[in-house]
Order: structure tokens, then C-alpha cells, then sequence
């Protein structure tokens, strides 16, 4: 493996590890970021289903315009995964920022789902 995928690997891996020991049962906010889309969902790793989720390659997204490549589009996803959940009676979760640092589209996602009426 290339030293950057295992950079990202051990990240990712210690982002996890500290989600659990302080989750306590609550769900987790999993963000993951590609080149040209952005998707979050909810999960809940008690009873392994997920709970809520979005993405910026659903019909309502793109309708309005929004790629997943900009800032726009992922607090658009992060505002329609918080209605969502909080639709299915979830309002406190963990973030899970996966391997990515908290910069750009992911806070925009993060700061939009708080918004929306997560609290993490």
C-alpha cells in the first residue's frame, strides 16, 4: 500500500476507535467525500441499520443544481440528513469524519446537520 492509504487507513481507524468509547449507544454521522459527490448517513452500530442518510446524487440535489463538489451541495446534503433524522426520532449522534480532516465540505455538512437540528 501507498503511504498516504495507510495514513488514511490509521486515521480513520483511530477517528473510530475514540467514536466508540465515547458514543455511549448513540447513532454515528459517517460522511464520506468523494472527488465529485458527498453522502452521509446515519447509523446506528447497536443493531447494525441505518437509520437516515443523503447524498448529493439524489434527484431533489441535482434538480436544484448542486453538485457534490462544492460547499453549497454538502450543506445541502448535511440540512436533508438532519430533517431526516430527526423525522425518524434522532437528534444527538456522533460525527464520524472517516479519514478526512474536519475542512471544507465536510464542516460545511457537519455545521448544516447541527442546523438542522443534530446535536453532536
Amino acid at each position: 500500500m501507498s503511504r498516504l492509504k495507510i495514513t488514511n487507513a490509521r486515521r480513520k481507524q483511530r477517528v473510530r476507535l475514540s467514536l466508540r468509547r465515547t458514543a455511549s449507544g448513540r447513532p454515528r454521522l459517517s460522511v464520506f467525500r468523494s472527488s465529485k459527490h458527498i453522502y452521509a448517513q446515519i447509523i446506528d452500530d447497536v443493531k447494525g441499520e441505518t437509520l437516515a442518510s443523503a447524498s448529493s446524487l439524489e434527484k431533489t440535489m441535482r434538480a436544484s443544481g448542486n453538485t457534490g463538489a462544492n460547499i453549497d451541495a454538502a450543506k445541502a446534503v448535511g440540512k436533508l440528513v438532519a430533517e431526516r433524522a430527526v423525522k425518524n426520532g434522532v437528534t444527538e449522534v456522533v460525527f464520524d469524519r472517516g479519514s478526512y480532516l474536519y475542512h471544507g465540505r465536510v464542516k460545511a455538512l457537519a455545521d448544516a446537520a447541527r442546523e438542522g437540528g443534530l446535536s453532536f
